[in-house]
């Protein structure tokens, strides 16, 4: 059984930063994709960030390129990606859910993140 546990999420003012942390437990045997995904009110879940599984790589939605960075941390056996969030603006308002990508996906129950002044 895999278990994914976000945390990070809360209130920020428009220009600000938050860092969000998604941990993933259980039978995970190898480095899977982890990805990132958002979910404003009243809209599709939409992709925002992912890792990839052997070579390091980074893909972001252009709407967060330059301000958003994805991140890892396969020590000690975790399974860790971060998503850390800089110049927030309102339209990233949303709940982030991460997401692992191995055999059917896993998904975590999603943090709140609210850009508002």
């Amino acid at each position: 059984q895999v278990q994914l546990v976000e945390s990070g999420g809360g209130l920020v003012q428009p220009g600000g930063s938050l860092r969000l942390s998604c941990e993933a437990s259980g039978n995970i045997f190898s480095s899977p994709a982890m990805g990132w995904y958002r979910q404003a009110p009243g809209k599709q879940r939409e992709l925002v960030a992912i890792f990839g599984s052997s070579d390091n790589s980074t893909w972001y939605a252009d709407s967060v390129k330059g301000r958003f960075t994805i991140s890892r941390d396969n020590a000690n056996a975790k399974n860790t990606v971060y998503l850390q969030m800089n110049s927030l603006k309102p339209e990233d308002t949303g709940v982030y859910y991460c997401k692992l990508r191995l055999g059917p996906g896993y998904w975590g129950q999603g943090t709140q993140v609210t850009v508002s002044s």
